[in-house]
C-alpha cells in the first residue's frame, strides 16, 4: 500500500492546530457546559450575566470598537496617501515595513514605552507640561478607557496598513480612466467606484481589527492591571486565582470570548470574499 506522502509536509500544522488550537478549544466549550460534578448543566452561561462579567464584557467590546474604528479610518487614510499619493516609491517600502513591524509590537514592551511616554512622569507629559499644558489636568489618563484604546491604536493602525494596501492596489487603473471618459469627476469616481469596491475590504479588516483587539490581554494588563476590568483581565485573574469560586464559570467566560471572536472572524471571511470578487 502506497503512503500519502504528500500530507508529510502539512503534518506538523496539523498536529500543532489539533494540540494548541482545535482540542484546547473543544476542552473549554465542553467545560463551559459541565459542573464541578463533570455533569451537564447551563448554569455557567447563565451565570455569564452576573454584573461585573457583563461590565468586562462590554468595557472590552467598547475598547475594542474604538480602537478599530480608528485604526480603521487613520490606516486606511495612510494607505490611500502612499499608494496613490504620489509619494516617492521609498516612502511605500518605509511604511509597510515598519507596519509589518509595529503590527506585532504588544504586550509588556508597548505599554512601558505609552507609560514611559504619556504616564504622569512620562517625556512627552513633562515637556507639554514644561510649556504650561498640563495633559491630566485636562482629563487625559493612560490608564483610562481612552489611555488604553490609545495604546492599542499603535498595533492596530499598522495592521490596517497592511491588509488594505493590496485591496487599494487592486483599484484597476482602466475604472478611473473609464470614468473620466465618461466624464465623471474625481469625487463621483470614488464614490461610485472606488469606495464600493473597497467597502467590503474596509468592514472585513474592521472586524478583524476588532477581534484582534477583544481578545488582547498582555498590552492591557501591563499597562492598566486590574484599574480597567476587560473580560481578558477577567479570565487571566480566574486562571491564576478561581476568583469567580467555579472553574467551569472560567470556561464560560472563555466560551463567550470563542464565539465573540470566531463570529468576527466569520463576518471577515464573509466580507473578504465578497472583496476579492472585485480585485482578482
Amino acid at each position: 500500500m502506497r503512503l500519502p506522502t504528500q500530507w508529510l509536509g502539512v503534518a506538523p500544522f496539523i498536529i500543532f492546530a489539533l494540540m494548541f488550537l482545535i482540542l484546547p478549544t473543544l476542552y473549554l466549550i465542553i467545560g463551559a457546559f459541565q459542573n464541578a460534578d463533570g455533569g451537564f448543566t447551563l448554569q455557567n452561561i447563565a451565570d455569564l450575566a452576573q454584573p461585573t462579567i457583563v461590565a468586562a464584557y462590554w468595557i472590552s467590546i467598547k475598547v475594542s470598537v474604538a480602537s478599530s474604528l480608528l485604526g480603521a479610518f487613520i490606516g486606511l487614510a495612510i494607505a490611500i496617501a502612499i499608494v496613490r499619493g504620489g509619494l516617492p516609491n521609498w516612502t511605500r517600502s518605509a511604511a509597510l515595513t515598519f507596519s509589518g513591524v509595529a503590527s506585532q509590537f504588544a504586550g509588556v514592551p508597548l505599554a512601558f514605552a505609552f507609560l514611559a511616554t504619556l504616564g504622569r512622569l512620562g517625556l512627552l507629559t513633562v515637556l507639554l507640561r514644561s510649556i504650561g499644558f498640563d495633559l491630566y489636568q485636562h482629563g487625559f489618563n493612560v490608564l483610562s478607557f481612552w489611555g488604553l484604546t490609545l495604546t492599542y491604536l499603535y498595533f492596530q493602525i499598522p495592521l490596517m496598513v497592511v491588509i488594505i494596501v493590496p485591496a487599494i492596489d487592486g483599484l484597476k487603473k482602466e475604472w478611473g480612466e473609464a470614468a473620466a471618459t465618461l466624464g465623471a469627476t474625481q469625487w463621483q469616481y470614488w464614490r461610485m467606484v472606488v469606495i464600493p469596491v473597497l467597502w467590503p475590504s474596509f468592514l472585513g479588516t474592521f472586524i478583524l481589527l476588532f477581534a484582534n483587539a477583544f481578545g488582547a490581554i498582555a498590552t492591557a494588563y501591563a499597562l492598566t492591571g486590574s484599574s480597567l476590568n476587560i473580560v481578558p483581565i477577567v479570565l487571566y485573574a480566574q486562571i491564576r486565582g478561581d476568583v469567580l469560586h467555579n472553574a467551569n464559570l472560567g470556561y464560560a467566560i472563555a466560551f463567550g470570548m470563542i464565539f465573540i471572536t470566531g463570529l468576527a472572524n466569520v463576518f471577515y471571511i464573509w466580507f473578504r470574499t465578497r472583496s476579492e470578487r472585485w480585485l482578482k
